[in-house]
């Protein structure tokens, strides 16, 4: 099974700074195709910042997205993956904390940030691999006229 530590290898660290306002991490966030982003303090991880985090504590409530700073509509709560963990283990503790972007952190530092698409692309992937051996297996027919 593979460890977390493959799957952000090579990926680009999105991130945020806790006084960036939402309109700025918002088009970061667009422009870069993601749907949460990483958020900052000193180096320090103090939050995630989702697409429902836009949805329901700035347009719902009526805030400015230019003048809001997003450490006051960020996720604080964090939950978070080493990068030695299995992505089966990733995927449950996304699934019991029902999120769906999950920091990867190594000794207290930002090593990268999954998505459950990424994840689940894995686990389809390695799903599909052994679809394919068991058919090969199942509907192989040794030539025994030989």
């Amino acid at each position: 099974m593979k460890q977390i530590s493959e799957l952000i290898e090579g990926h680009p660290l999105i991130l945020a700074q806790s006084s960036d306002n939402v309109r700025d991490v918002a088009r970061k966030m667009s422009e870069r195709n993601i749907g949460a982003i990483a958020v900052l303090d000193a180096g320090k991880l103090v939050g995630i910042f989702s697409e429902r985090d836009l949805m329901t504590r700035v347009v719902v409530p009526g805030l400015n997205p230019d003048s809001t700073p997003v450490s006051n509509v960020m996720t604080k709560a964090i939950v978070a993956a080493a990068p030695e963990e299995e992505i089966d283990s990733a995927l449950q503790k996304m699934q019991s904390q029902g999120c769906r972007h999950l920091p990867v952190v190594d000794d207290g530092r930002l090593m990268g940030m999954l998505s459950l698409r990424d994840l689940l692309k894995v686990d389809d992937d390695n799903h599909r691999a052994r679809a394919s051996f068991l058919n090969e297996l199942v509907t192989y027919s040794p030539d025994y006229d030989s």
